[in-house]
Order: C-alpha cells, then structure tokens, then sequence
C-alpha cells in the first residue's frame, strides 16, 4: 500500500509552523525527508511518523533535534 502525501502546507499545519520554517528546515538538511516533484516538496506520512517519533522526548533535557541516518 501506498503511503499518503503532505502536501508543505498540510504538514506546516499538523506541526502548526509556517512553510517557511520548513523551507528552511528543507534548505539546512533538517526535519523530515521530503520528495521533491517539479517545484512542490510533498512528505509521506510515513516519513513525518518516523521523524515525530525520533523527536518524541521525555525530559527538556534530552537532544533537542534529531535527524534520520542517511540510509533511510
């Protein structure tokens, strides 16, 4: 089964950030992975999951950003 598409706008609204912040999050190689498709940069759910899971912390002392490793 195919994993579902977000849209920028879509994911900047579940996280309630703006696009911009994921455009620059995009431009330094941080948040989640995004597939690029002529000029719309679109997340699988899949992906978003994985990264709010890797994020998920219990104590404000814990690393404050994480990153997938390359091979995923």
């Amino acid at each position: 089964m195919e994993t579902p598409l977000l849209t920028q706008e879509e994911l900047a609204k579940r996280w309630n950030l703006s696009t911009i912040t994921l455009s620059q999050w995009r431009w330094n190689g941080q948040g989640p992975k995004h597939v690029k498709i002529g000029r719309q940069s679109l997340y699988r759910l899949d992906d978003v999951e994985q990264f709010e899971e890797l994020n998920t912390r219990r104590t404000t002392s814990e690393s404050v950003f994480k990153t997938l490793p390359a091979h995923f």
